[in-house]
């Protein structure tokens, strides 16, 4: 099935918000159970990071050996993945605001809905199951996939012509709240969508140009995904 158009989503103040500690605590939980070391993201902008990124730099401050955090993070990785799967609780009430009433539209309409965040894959597939929002989508490209969030739109893209779900005209947008997000998509020649559900200033959104620029995903329109 060819669709008519893709529309990507990050996870993190784009669709839920206010999930809790517990995805920051999986990645302590996961280097304390790897390496022993006690560690926090406290003062760490995690804001648009990859986890794989977020951990390393959670390593450094701790004064594990660099020449070894490359090895380290991918058990640290799964280790955090296990943790999370037991304690993610119910998320059905930290939706952003429009969410649900958005991708079920953009579902009748025949729109592919994949994800680009940077979350672990069982964190990010956990945490859309848990807010009750995972069946929307198809596909997604999660943290440990790249070592960039615009690599991993490439990988998303990469994955949907590789299916046949859209051709090479097929409209393409990228849906985020950081600045990452937009420079990712821009980086990919993709339509970028901005919202100012996360706690980026929308001024420090404004001011990486957007081509769209929405208070929250109650004023996405199809128009804006379909052109």
């Amino acid at each position: 099935m060819t669709y008519r158009a893709l529309v990507l989503f990050d996870i993190d103040g784009t669709l839920v918000r206010r999930a809790g500690p517990h995805h920051r605590e999986a990645l302590a939980r996961g280097i304390l159970r790897v390496t022993g070391l006690s560690t926090t993201t406290d003062g760490i902008p995690v804001q648009g990071m990859l986890d794989p990124d977020i951990v390393a730099v959670m390593l450094r401050r701790a004064g594990f050996p660099r020449a070894r955090i490359c090895e380290a993070i991918p058990e640290i990785q799964r280790a955090a993945e296990r943790y999370y799967l037991r304690v993610c609780p119910p998320l059905a009430h930290v939706h952003c605001p429009g969410v649900e009433p958005l991708l079920a539209r953009l579902e009748r309409r025949g729109i592919l809905l994949g994800l680009v965040t940077g979350n672990l894959t069982r964190i990010g597939w956990r945490k859309l199951e848990r807010a009750g929002l995972s069946r929307y989508f198809t596909f997604g490209a999660f943290g440990e996939m790249a070592k960039t969030r615009a690599g991993l739109v490439k990988l998303a893209i990469a994955e949907a012509r590789r299916n046949g779900w859209i051709a090479r005209a097929t409209p393409i947008s990228l849906v985020g709240d950081a600045p990452q997000d937009i420079l990712a998509a821009r980086h990919n020649g993709i339509h970028s969508i901005a919202v100012q559900t996360g706690i980026t200033p929308p001024a420090d959104l404004a001011a990486q140009s957007p081509n769209i620029l929405l208070k929250d995903l109650r004023a996405l329109r199809l128009r804006m995904v379909e052109a």
